[in-house]
């Protein structure tokens, strides 16, 4: 019956064991669900960390997951998890860094969803990276603003940042995506006027 129970798990797609996961609360369903992703979550890691460090934060990710999946209503698995580890990467980076009150200086930095980076030939910490994108994320218009806020910093889906702003889903995904391209311009014109 086990093996049977196995082979429902790997076969299953991912929005279904997420569900089976939310319903039961049993801890095998999100394992076979991260299983899938580990190697995301590790290659993603490993641009922040040392390989060490990167092991143990893939386990700390899905500590976390633990409890984020059943606080938020997740439409694509992979790319939430994506968001959920650069995240959890860069409070870690900045955490370290209030604690030892030294400088982290990374070859590069994500901006927002995409893999596309930022590069800090310069050595800028992380603190002064997210300092940069908060005071772009000022300039973007209050639709983009919100959107954007919601849903890459408050790690919010679409169907939420509709629900709370009132604004409808397409206008969401538009202002995001807009959003999105705007903090990047934005981002690169400040560090070409820092280098």
């Amino acid at each position: 019956m086990a093996f049977l129970h196995h082979n429902i798990m790997k076969d299953a797609d991912d929005a279904a064991l997420m569900q089976e996961y939310k319903r039961s609360g049993k801890l095998d369903y999100l394992a076979a669900l991260y299983q899938r992703y580990m190697n995301l979550v590790y290659g993603v890691c490993l641009r922040f960390f040392d390989e060490e460090a990167s092991k143990d934060a893939v386990m700390q990710i899905f500590e976390e997951l633990i409890v984020k999946l059943k606080q938020h209503e997740v439409q694509n698995f992979k790319s939430w998890l994506h968001v959920l580890t650069r995240n959890y990467c860069l409070m870690r980076l900045r955490s370290l860094k209030n604690r030892e009150g030294r400088e982290i200086s990374l070859d590069g930095l994500p901006v927002m969803e995409n893999d596309s980076f930022v590069h800090h030939e310069n050595g800028m910490s992380v603190e002064a990276h997210l300092q940069d994108m908060e005071k772009c994320l000022e300039t973007l218009p209050e639709e983009q603003k919100r959107s954007v806020d919601l849903f890459y910093l408050k790690e919010k889906s679409y169907r939420e940042v509709a629900d709370m702003t009132g604004y409808d889903m397409n206008k969401v995904k538009s202002y995001i995506q807009n959003g999105k391209r705007n903090l990047k311009i934005c981002m690169e014109q400040q560090h070409a006027s820092q280098a």
